[in-house]
């Protein structure tokens, strides 16, 4: 892509897209009585990791770009709680939940990288 933002270049923050659509996949089967419940949070929080990386990406010093990657790693933290409780509640197939685990666990330790390498560089 020409032009790109530098946050685009980012490859946690292209996983860290590829991990939004795959809970926004998992999620539409979801109960409509849940669609303001867990749907939601689910979503908002799987949003949130790119939205953070994107948003820290942009302020001046390394150590508020390291602060906003621990906010998406929070965000990603609470899509896997979300997932174990859909899972409980019969709203996601164990196959459903390993996928997104696995991938939350992928992203988790780019998050993690990403963070190490700015703040060793900061």
């Amino acid at each position: 892509m020409a032009g790109m933002f530098n946050f685009e270049k980012l490859e946690t923050w292209q996983k860290a897209i590829e991990f939004a659509d795959l809970v926004y996949v998992s999620t539409r089967s979801f109960p409509a009585d849940e669609r303001f419940g867990l749907t939601t949070q689910m979503r908002r929080a799987a949003v949130s990791v790119s939205s953070n990386l994107a948003e820290g990406s942009s302020r001046s010093s390394r150590t508020d770009f390291a602060r906003y990657v621990e906010i998406s790693t929070g965000s990603l933290f609470e899509v896997v709680s979300q997932a174990h409780l859909s899972r409980r509640q019969g709203f996601m197939s164990e196959d459903q939940f390993q996928q997104l685990y696995n991938f939350s666990e992928i992203l988790g330790k780019m998050l993690s990288r990403l963070r190490s390498s700015i703040a060793a560089s900061a």
